[in-house]
């Protein structure tokens, strides 16, 4: 084994382990921590170095899912920013060593103003660990970095300490796929969440009844695009793809006069209109096929999903 790829593999392995130690040690503080951030409204997160990019990375990830946060900058904090923090605010702040000096001031204004202050901190019993309501342990046996140097092992702990805060926050309050989506309607992840099947499936052009013969639904197979639906009173009782066609036609060559409804498969796969688009392709993938009738409420045939109209709507 190369130096280099010990060297990346050693860095993944301690980083792994310490995000496994310190999300088994995760306790009442943790669940107290969380109870703070449910009760409170605007977040701040802040920290100095490493840390306070760490503490971006949270502030963007509990904004996106339902928590409004900001990242404030320690020492800026003292010069205006403070404006940002209001009666219902409460703070996380990030720290290794929890002795940052840059940090006691705004740990000195954050306690006159009575927040509640939730740390991510490597020493328990430092300034900040003692200072906050809540301190969740952040500590790490040794960095990644050979000099054991810089942060990285730490780094990755407070990241993790950061999502769990957010995650746990987000299935508290109960914030589910829609919420997530009206707070991401651009690009393809909007699309993913936001798209229904009804936006996308194509009406059906005919429809054939069990006692229809093959050949015409091989009509019925190129005009909808490899998959015919057998159906009686506008409720489907079954389909034919192109690869049933295929199977038929290899074991019986004068296949044609057959009956649909003898080769219909009788339990297909189905799509309902008000179901996700991308739930409609995971659908596909599972089940190797490329189209899905789609029903009402009421069991009736209300059209076809393709997936290369999903392709073509970007929900792949």
């Amino acid at each position: 084994m190369s130096a280099t790829l010990d060297a990346g593999r050693r860095t993944m392995r301690l980083e792994g382990e310490a995000v496994l130690t310190a999300g088994a040690q995760l306790d009442a503080r943790f669940e107290r921590a969380v109870a703070l951030l449910a009760a409170g409204g605007r977040v701040i997160v802040s920290g100095i170095g490493k840390s306070g990019v760490v503490a971006q990375k949270i502030a963007a990830t509990m904004t996106s899912t339902g928590t409004p946060a900001s990242y404030l900058h320690p020492i800026e904090s003292l010069h205006g920013d403070l404006g940002v923090v209001g009666a219902d605010t409460v703070a996380i702040v990030l720290s290794k060593s929890g002795e940052t000096d840059e940090l006691v001031g705004l740990l000195a204004e954050l306690s006159r103003r009575a927040v509640p202050l939730i740390a991510i901190v490597g020493a328990m019993d430092s300034t900040l660990g003692r200072a906050a309501t809540v301190a969740l342990d952040g500590s790490v046996k040794e960095e990644a970095c050979p000099h054991d140097l810089a942060p990285t092992t730490s780094t990755a702990v407070a990241m993790a300490i950061g999502d769990a805060l957010a995650i746990a926050l987000l299935e508290r309050k109960g914030f589910g796929r829609e919420d997530f989506a009206a707070l991401h309607p651009g690009g393809r992840l909007g699309r993913r969440l936001l798209l229904r099947v009804r936006d996308i499936m194509v009406p059906v052009e005919r429809m054939l009844t069990p006692d229809a013969p093959m050949r015409e639904v091989v009509v019925a197979l190129s005009r909808g695009r490899g998959l015919s639906l057998i159906a009686a009173d506008g409720r489907l009782l079954g389909v034919i793809s192109t690869g049933d066609l295929t199977r038929v036609a290899e074991r019986t060559p004068d296949f044609l006069g057959i009956p649909a409804g003898d080769v219909m498969t009788s339990t297909p796969r189905t799509a309902a209109a008000d179901d996700l688009a991308a739930t409609a392709v995971g659908l596909m993938e599972r089940h190797g096929i490329v189209a899905l009738p789609v029903l009402d409420a009421d069991a009736a045939v209300v059209g076809v999903a393709h997936l290369h109209d999903l392709l073509r709507a970007g929900v792949v």
